[in-house]
C-alpha cells in the first residue's frame, strides 16, 4: 500500500508539474490583473487534491467490488457464508481525507513553483 501511495504522489506531481508548465501564459496573465501569490499556489493544490481524491474514490470502489467478488467465489465453492464483506463507513471517510491530504503533500513543489512566476517571465514564453 506504501508503494502505491508513493507511486500515486509521484504522478499526481508530475501531472501538476505538467499542468503548471502549459498554463504559464495564464498564471501569469492572472497574476498582472491581480491575483495573489496564494491564489495561484490554491488553485494548483486543489488540483491535485481532486485529482487524489478521484484516485481514492476509485480505489475504494474496486476494493469494494473485489472484496464482494471474493465474498461471491467463498460463498459458492466453499458453501460456506463465513467470509462476509463489511464495509465501514468511518474507514471510507478516512480513506478518502486521506487520499485527499496525499494529493495536496504532492502538489506543493508545482503549486509553490507556479506560484512564484513572475508575469513577465510567463508572458514571454
Amino acid at each position: 500500500a506504501s508503494i502505491s501511495l508513493v507511486v500515486g504522489a509521484i504522478g499526481i506531481m508530475n501531472t501538476t508539474f505538467t499542468s503548471v508548465l502549459e498554463r504559464r501564459k495564464e498564471i501569469a496573465i492572472m497574476k498582472s490583473v491581480g491575483a495573489k501569490n496564494y491564489s495561484i499556489l490554491t488553485i494548483f493544490l486543489t488540483e491535485a487534491g481532486i485529482m487524489a481524491l478521484i484516485g481514492g474514490i476509485v480505489g475504494v470502489i474496486l476494493g469494494y467490488l473485489n472484496a464482494k467478488l471474493v465474498q461471491l467465489i467463498s460463498a459458492r465453492y466453499l458453501k460456506t457464508l463465513a467470509l462476509i464483506i463489511k464495509i465501514d463507513l468511518r474507514f471510507v471517510v478516512f480513506v478518502l481525507l486521506f487520499s485527499f491530504f496525499i494529493g495536496i503533500i504532492s502538489g506543493i513543489a508545482p503549486a509553490w513553483q507556479a506560484s512564484k512566476l513572475k508575469p513577465v517571465e510567463g508572458l514571454r514564453q
